[in-house]
């Protein structure tokens, strides 16, 4: 009779034991959606409605006839955003027409970082000739969802039926002290193949910049 009794509290034990295991992993599931890191390649990247320097609203579904999008998270005072801001625009002027736009976005917060104020990112557009949008994440809403956590930070958008799905995330080259001396011009690449039809090379690399400001 004892060894009965014990044999059914063990079997208790062994299911309880189970039902805890199971609970954690379906928490710890639950924690990694909430905090995940953003978008991986081949996700699809939602659209949002974000303020330009010319004080109108925009959103990716404002192009129509787009292909995809050159997302690049930057921002005024960064040296490495300073140092890439020529080789940007000359991505939108070659891409553009090609139906792949540039679409700048200063993720950082303006009280940690005053310089990067919507109101200094007009007076830098201006000064600099941006050819490309710019947008100001106010409140910091999208660069999480994308996971960005430098500037700059790419994010090449290919437009499909379903959404716009990312096809690459990084750095735009590999030099970003002289556009020149970079050998392996990943953006340019990605696009490239996109509009030929074919797969990006490289996919992901890691972006060199400065931490976005919280």
């Amino acid at each position: 009779m004892g060894k009965k009794i014990e044999m059914k509290t063990l079997k208790i034990l062994a299911v309880l034991a189970l039902v805890i295991a199971v609970s954690a992993f379906a928490v710890d599931k639950v924690i990694v959606k909430k905090t995940g890191e953003g978008y991986a390649v081949g996700d699809f990247a939602t659209d949002f409605k974000l303020k330009n320097v010319d004080d109108t609203t925009v959103s990716l579904a404002n192009y129509k006839n787009a292909k995809g999008f050159i997302v690049v998270f930057t921002c005024n005072h960064c040296p490495y955003s300073v140092a890439y801001e020529d080789r940007i625009i000359a991505l939108d002027k070659k891409f553009k027409e090609k139906g792949y736009p540039v679409i700048a976005i200063n993720p950082n917060n303006p009280k940690a970082y005053p310089e990067d104020s919507f109101e200094n990112m007009k007076v830098r557009a201006k000064n600099k000739g941006f050819t490309y949008l710019y947008l100001f994440d106010d409140g910091q809403h999208i660069y999480p969802q994308y996971g960005a956590t430098k500037t700059p930070h790419v994010y090449v958008l290919e437009k499909t039926k379903g959404g716009n799905i990312v096809r690459y995330i990084g750095a735009i080259d590999n030099n970003y002290k002289d556009a020149k001396a970079a050998d392996k011009k990943y953006v340019e690449d990605a696009v490239n193949a996109l509009i030929e039809g074919k797969s990006v090379p490289v996919t992901l690399t890691k972006a060199i910049g400065c931490s976005i400001k919280a």
